[in-house]
């Protein structure tokens, strides 16, 4: 049976940023910030702590995202030049967002919890994000016979073998977990814990879709995500079970007393 040969259009490259790239990730983020402003509305939050939180979660995102390429460039940190070049990885820049509005609310002396309100719109900008990556030619996976293959110009080795389009792919994920929070939101379950369970589950996602995608290996055949995935889910499993408690001694507090009870 013949099959159809596609291929993105691109002239970027790995090192390029194309418009069309630049375009999604900014709807991307317009699209985040418009649905973090409204999940946020019944907050009590004034103005200016909610936008200190968006910024704080914006530039640790940004900043984690960039750090293992800058890491990896010493040269280029020294320069500048490594945090303008091509490269960010969205399992750096989730821990990153989430340490940047826990600083910010450091810094502001928030108390109450606020990851609930990001989770969602995070989850539907970075499915708008992976089209991004899509159009410019970055972050493919490994050459593939499935129908829906794709040929990436961008890839330096064969820029004609068809090859798992993982952006897609973990966009229709990132899509679905969207949606998933949201649910559970609206349900109640795990209130407080929105963030995390979706930071949680992607790194269980990435570790798996690693090995689809043409990343180096290393200690026991796996990558360098793949390791930072399962660092970033001891932490957050800790974060967890750190949280989980503190909610649950705070519960038990409100509960009243069998002799307050008898008292009424």
């Amino acid at each position: 049976m013949c099959r159809y040969r596609r291929s993105i259009e691109s002239t970027s490259s790995p090192m390029m940023i194309n418009p069309t790239y630049i375009v999604i990730m900014a709807t991307a983020i317009a699209l985040c910030s418009l649905l973090v402003r409204r999940s946020q509305q019944k907050l009590p939050l004034t103005r200016e702590e909610k936008f200190g939180l968006g910024l704080g979660g914006f530039c640790g995102a940004m900043i984690g995202a960039k750090l293992p390429f800058v890491l990896y460039d010493l040269e280029g940190l020294w320069n500048g030049v490594a945090w303008f070049a091509h490269g960010k990885t969205i399992v750096c820049g989730l821990a990153g967002g989430y340490l940047g509005v826990e600083i910010a609310k450091w810094l502001m002396n928030i108390r109450i919890k606020t990851g609930d309100s990001f989770a969602a719109p995070v989850a539907f900008a970075i499915a708008i994000g992976r089209w991004g990556c899509f159009f410019g030619g970055c972050c493919f996976g490994t050459p593939t016979t499935l129908p829906w293959g794709v040929a990436f110009p961008t890839a330096v080795d064969d820029p004609l073998v068809l090859r798992h389009p993982t952006q897609i792919y973990e966009s229709l994920f990132h899509l679905t977990m969207g949606f998933l929070l949201l649910w559970l939101e609206r349900k109640g379950w795990f209130r407080g814990q929105l963030m995390k369970l979706y930071i949680l589950v992607y790194l269980s996602y990435r570790f798996l879709t690693e090995m689809i995608r043409p990343e180096p290996r290393y200690l026991v055949g796996l990558t360098a995500y793949q390791w930072g995935a399962i660092l970033l889910a001891i932490i957050f499993v800790w974060l967890w079970r750190r949280d989980a408690a503190a909610l649950a001694a705070e519960n038990a507090q409100k509960e009243p007393r069998p002799a307050d009870a008898a008292a009424d």
